[in-house]
């Protein structure tokens, strides 16, 4: 048996719904002798007779009321489909995939996902928390949209990436400890130390601002988590140079406090996606992400190794 028709589908509810021929081809806007088409095509693809005259009215038999049941559903169905294809193609609905690290995770994205949240419902931002290198090895494969990543980098054929913000480094230090108002390279290298993961960006921008001193302190540990270093910063295991997350007046997290290191540090991001074929739904993501643009008061860039 060949496929169902959705138009003769709609036909028969039509006539079934209105009991005319001529009623149905008013309201579906068709001449009468297509009405009557759809129904005996749908009868000889069925096999089945569908409709009965009976007195003036046209009504289903109970083939016809099988199949009419039916019928409602999978053209409300379809219905559904097809609006669901348009808003994604509008953008007004669909999944985009973000990777970005702890850091942005923890300060930013959340003002971000809430203003999309209030703007457009019907995107849903899956993120995954990601080093900038990974970040963009997805995007070049096309597993990840969008990869919030530290600057500089390399050009990648068919990668677009373009500046986004600034972000202050910080020392971040136990509360217990004498610390200056600005801490030098010479004064931290000379404390218990907790650094990032040597792939990061991060770690190769302290390690710049350390060697430009001519130090070259060891960490007690290494880590990629944000937020664990922070724990173990509380907890008095040693000190951390991380990128400012507070936001708006925040206050720092209980057992740390915060100075500013001398010279100043600045870590660079920047907002990575594919150059082409970019839906609607990351369209207004990144439309979103560059509402964020703008640079942190007291950032600089006199640390900055370039790489």
């Amino acid at each position: 048996m060949r496929e169902l028709n959705l138009d003769q589908l709609r036909t028969l509810l039509a006539v079934a719904d209105l009991g005319t021929f001529s009623a149905a081809a008013r309201a579906l806007h068709l001449a009468q002798p297509t009405v009557s088409l759809h129904i005996t095509e749908l009868e000889a693809r069925l096999d089945a007779r569908l409709l009965v005259r009976e007195h003036r009215r046209v009504e289903p038999t109970a083939a016809g009321l099988a199949l009419i049941e039916r019928g409602r559903r999978l053209l409300r169905e379809a219905d559904d489909a097809v609006e669901a294809v348009r808003r994604q193609a509008r953008g007004l609905a669909g999944r985009v995939r973000v990777g970005s690290s702890t850091g942005v995770v923890v300060s930013l994205l959340p003002q971000v996902l809430q203003a999309l949240h209030a703007e457009h419902e019907g995107i849903e931002v899956e993120v995954s928390i990601l080093g900038s290198a990974e970040a963009l090895a997805r995007v070049a494969a096309g597993t990840l949209d969008i990869g919030v990543v530290a600057l500089p980098q390399p050009p990648q054929a068919g990668i677009r990436i373009a500046p986004w913000r600034t972000q202050p480094v910080m020392a971040y230090l136990p509360q217990r400890w004498q610390a200056p108002a600005r801490v030098t390279p010479e004064w931290l290298a000379q404390q218990p130390l907790i650094f990032n993961d040597p792939g990061t960006h991060l770690y190769r921008l302290t390690m710049a601002w350390f060697a430009a001193a001519g130090q070259s302190p060891r960490a007690r540990i290494e880590l990629n988590y944000d937020a664990a270093i922070q724990s173990l910063v509380a907890a008095g295991y040693g000190g951390a140079l991380l990128p400012s997350q507070l936001e708006d007046g925040a206050a720092l997290p209980a057992g740390i406090q915060m100075r500013p290191p001398s010279p100043r540090i600045t870590r660079r991001l920047g907002i990575a996606h594919r150059a082409r074929g970019v839906d609607g739904a990351t369209g207004h993501v990144l439309e979103l992400l560059n509402r964020f643009r703008r640079r942190r008061a007291g950032a600089g860039t006199s640390a900055d190794p370039g790489g």
